[in-house]
């Protein structure tokens, strides 16, 4: 084997793992999933700055597959169930988990 064939080789071995650490897995994003959370993140927090009933820098909001997590406080139970509604609305959410707290 010449010195290109084995430097075509090893170059080839390399693009091989360096494919395989890029995909994803139950835990961990790849990175188009990653850019789909953000931008589901970033439209969840634009509609709750958009409506009077929930205070949108008291609600965290994260993304994990589509699927957002509520979590701060906010200032009554129908103020919660608003955040969550809004959220399911969001196109590309799969899934609201509500973690809020009631001050």
């Amino acid at each position: 084997m010449n010195i290109a064939q084995r430097f075509t080789a090893i170059l080839a071995t390399i693009m091989v793992f360096m494919l395989a650490g890029c995909a994803p897995t139950s835990d961990r994003q790849g990175t188009g999933e990653y850019i789909d959370d953000a931008v589901i993140t970033s439209k969840v927090k634009a509609a709750f700055a958009a409506d009077p009933t929930v205070k949108a820098t008291e609600v965290q909001v994260e993304t994990f597959k589509g699927t957002v997590q509520l979590s701060g406080f906010v200032e009554s139970r129908e103020s919660a169930q608003k955040a969550v509604q809004i959220a399911r609305q969001v196109k590309g959410v799969t899934e609201v988990r509500n973690n809020t707290i009631v001050k």
